[in-house]
């Protein structure tokens, strides 16, 4: 029977055992793989130098020139996709849309979902992803709150300051006619 001398274990890594590892930020430091001998190491070492150098003396200068005008195509096809998409996503649907903004917040609601914003924070939920929306206009003051619950149990509340308390009546009415559009009740 055979038996190895040595641990059988790999060893371990991280910032425990090396104290330059950051996770995400550095990679672990190159493990040799088994077998392997110093020739090999060697020769890609001395393979990578002699690459560096032709870059730098011109040799391949063709070959440079070559895939510059790849990569240029290839941006211009890529640009042409996102037009395309574009124009896709920003084709216009015939249905309500609800949008009401402040300095601060805003929420627009139409045939894609919810979308909510506040100061440099969004967040956008399809209407797949929505349990209810609630709306609150309180009995003094000038924030009108639309709170979108989730199936999952979290709500997410955004208040709207209106420049005057006749614009709730309007946008809950506003709100309940694209509700009625696109929100599929579970109970009809």
């Amino acid at each position: 029977m055979e038996q190895r001398i040595g641990s059988g274990s790999q060893p371990l890594e991280g910032a425990g055992f090396d104290p330059a590892f950051i996770p995400g930020l550095t990679s672990p430091a190159s493990v040799r793989p088994e077998g392997a001998k110093d020739e090999d190491v060697a020769e890609e070492a001395v393979s990578e130098e002699t690459e560096s150098e032709g870059t730098e003396s011109g040799e391949t200068e063709s070959e440079e020139a070559a895939s510059e005008e790849t990569d240029v195509e290839v941006a211009d096809e890529t640009e042409a996709d996102d037009a395309e998409a574009d124009e896709d996503d920003e084709a216009p649907v015939d249905g309500p849309v609800f949008e009401a903004a402040d300095r601060r917040a805003r929420i627009v609601v139409d045939h894609k979902g919810v979308r909510l914003s506040l100061d440099d924070q969004e967040c956008e939920f399809r209407w797949d992803e929505i349990g209810a929306v609630e709306t609150e206009a309180p009995r003094f003051g000038k924030r009108f709150t639309i709170t979108v619950h989730t199936p999952d149990r979290r709500w997410y509340p955004i208040e709207i300051e209106a420049t005057a308390r006749s614009r709730f009546k309007e946008w809950d009415e506003q709100l309940d006619a694209v509700l009625d559009a696109y929100f599929e009740d579970s109970e009809s």
